[in-house]
């Protein structure tokens, strides 16, 4: 059975088209010799892949199946191609980091500055995920450091102290609810609120926190940033919820004030998680060595 990237690249994009003149087209290859590739694969399989029609083309059960596998593997062969990528710049090496919103906002930025700065011959490839999703990524090997909220489980990681902080609302100074100083967070939802894009690690674990009491968020802008947001609370746009870090730094510059979160969740301990501390390379062990010392 022979077949290779070009031909798996070639079925994706077909499908994807919808045909294969445009499937041709997006790999680079002239229709005559796209047309032989396909028939090809599919004498090595031993059965059709593609319906061919007056409309174009469309998998068959084993092209689907094969339109998953190539997805699967053409995914892998690019993040292959990055890893290795920064060794043909000399680097020496680089280091997968997940982190939840609040760490990579609020304690990553300035300690990765620090730690690139020491280390010019490291990259850091740095991916906003929710702290439960890490923690499976982290066992899988698919990163090398995670940074998560301690509440989840860590099965058995090694894990390793960083840093504290808690969420809080934080509202406009002349907001009804600046008086208040705490509040649960089924009542914030009677409110507009201000957030992060929907995508966004934390905007996912609120969505659920909300789900799970049986409402939904009341969002009406989603911003980029927890500074974005604390400016356009002090707009009254809505309230906020962002971390107690964000508001100390901002409040000097701006007429918000933060109102405790009495919910249990608010409490963010954030813990470093590594598969096997003693498997880490060298680079990335150095990381882990930087960021305790930062904490």
């Amino acid at each position: 059975m022979r077949y290779d990237f070009t031909d798996l690249s070639l079925f994706r994009h077909t499908v994807e088209a919808g045909s294969i003149t445009q499937g041709a087209a997006r790999a680079n290859l002239a229709l005559a010799a796209a047309s032989t590739r396909i028939r090809k694969m599919e004498l090595a399989f031993g059965t059709e892949l593609l319906v061919r029609g007056r409309a174009g083309v469309t998998p068959t059960q084993a092209g689907r199946t094969l339109l998953q596998h190539a997805r699967g593997i053409l995914a892998q062969t690019e993040r292959m191609q990055e890893d290795l990528s920064p060794y043909a710049r000399g680097l020496a090496g680089q280091v997968r980091v997940l982190s939840n919103t609040n760490a990579l906002t609020e304690f990553l930025p300035e300690t990765l500055s620090s730690f690139l700065m020491a280390y010019p011959d490291i990259s850091v490839d740095l991916e906003e995920r929710l702290s439960d999703e890490i923690v499976g990524l982290i066992a899988e090997g698919a990163g090398d450091v995670g940074i998560v909220a301690g509440t989840v489980d860590y099965g058995g990681l090694h894990t390793f102290p960083f840093r504290s902080d808690r969420f809080v609302l934080v509202v406009a100074r002349d907001h009804p609810l600046a008086a208040r100083t705490t509040i649960g967070f089924a009542e914030v939802l009677h409110y507009d609120m201000v957030g992060l894009d929907r995508a966004s690690a934390i905007q996912r674990f609120l969505a659920d926190k909300a789900a799970r009491i049986g409402r939904p968020i009341r969002l009406r802008v989603q911003l980029r940033s927890f500074d974005a947001i604390c400016r356009l609370v002090e707009a009254n746009v809505g309230v906020g919820i962002v971390p107690e870090t964000t508001v100390r730094r901002t409040e000097r510059n701006m007429a918000i004030t933060a109102v405790q979160l009495a919910d249990s969740w608010a409490l963010r301990e954030l813990t470093i998680c590594v598969r096997d501390e003693n498997a880490l390379p060298p680079y990335a062990r150095q990381l882990v060595d930087h960021l305790r010392a930062s904490a």
